[in-house]
């Protein structure tokens, strides 16, 4: 009988001995109907789950379920509120330095080329803000454009005009173009235009419409601000203290696999919703002729260079992003 409960006993030791996954929390703001979740955010978590063979196991909170504010993102993922954020580094003016030189305007083409230059800036060191965090993404927004309740045609209908605006260089270039600069995170946004409390406001097609500025602009003026970083970053020690199968995991698909992940979705999303503009009856889309495209590089010019004029820094930074985007155009001619 001794023999039988010894044996039993010994049977369970394999069964204790299994190592439960750590379970790491990622926190996004933004709502779960939205295109960035379902196509990039859920599938990578997905894949990094399966390659973790139950080392580690990631959970996703969207709709700001640990915290809604936009501009706590990246404090949460320090004070342990989430391991893992989605951050706008723009939402933490002087927090992110050096990042702020992928919102200067009238830099990039498209998301996919202000992805890969922002990515390459990160790699080879040259933006230095992520030193508390494992960086996993570093996504830049197409260029963005404004959206309003009245007509814009040039730069010169912004004349006074109350524009929302994020971010520290995307507030100055707007000032450039002659409009008044309000502050607000984009949640505030649709109530705001539909109060008239402002009457335009920054925005890239993806988040005109996952946000709801859709329904409260009928006219689309694509000038070529500056792009809008976006990351997702892991608290630094978290990911240290993982088992080695959960740190390969993430190291796996994080940077170029899920980078490919948003620049295969969202260059077509973005596509897809300025033909939807266009093909509205109810909306004027206009896209400036070349003139009035060289009046607003003129007019950024200015930013461009009181941003890199700043400190030796912001020199060096400014140079890198110039080098990295001549190489980037470069690699594809």
């Amino acid at each position: 009988m001794r023999k039988m409960v010894v044996a039993a006993l010994l049977a369970c030791v394999p069964m204790a001995a299994v190592a439960q996954p750590v379970k790491l929390k990622m926190a996004t703001f933004s709502p779960d109907t939205e295109r960035l979740y379902n196509t990039v955010k859920k599938p990578w978590v997905a894949a990094v789950n399966k390659a973790a063979g139950g080392a580690i196991e990631i959970e996703l909170y969207p709709n700001g379920a640990l915290g809604r504010a936009p501009q706590q993102q990246a404090q949460m993922v320090i004070d342990g509120v989430s391991d893992i954020g989605f951050i706008v580094p723009p939402f933490t003016p002087g927090r992110f330095p050096d990042t702020e030189v992928i919102e200067l305007p009238g830099m990039f083409q498209d998301l996919a080329e202000a992805t890969r230059v922002y990515t390459n800036l990160v790699r080879n060191g040259a933006i230095k803000d992520y030193g508390d965090y494992y960086p996993i993404a570093m996504w830049g927004t197409p260029p963005f454009s404004l959206h309003s309740n009245f007509p814009i045609n040039s730069i010169k209908d912004l004349k006074g005009k109350r524009v929302r605006g994020s971010g520290v260089i995307q507030i100055e270039s707007l000032k450039a173009l002659g409009a008044v600069t309000v502050g607000m995170p984009p949640t505030e946004v649709p109530e705001a235009l539909s109060r008239r409390t402002i009457d335009a406001s920054t925005s890239q097609p993806a988040v005109l419409y996952d946000f709801g500025l859709d329904r409260v602009t009928t006219h689309h003026y694509f000038i070529r601000l500056g792009a809008v970083p976006l990351a997702i970053v892991m608290n630094k020690q978290k990911f240290e203290s993982l088992p080695k199968a959960g740190q390969d995991a993430i190291r796996k698909y994080d940077m170029d696999y899920i980078n490919k992940l948003y620049i295969d979705s969202m260059l077509e999303y973005d596509s897809s919703l300025v033909k939807k503009l266009e093909s509205d009856p109810k909306r004027k889309v206009v896209f400036p002729d070349a003139a009035d495209q060289k009046a607003a590089q003129v007019a950024f010019e200015p930013v461009i260079k009181g941003w890199a004029g700043k400190s030796p820094r912001h020199a060096e930074v400014y140079k890198a992003l110039v080098s990295e985007i001549d190489k980037d155009r470069g690699g594809r001619k």
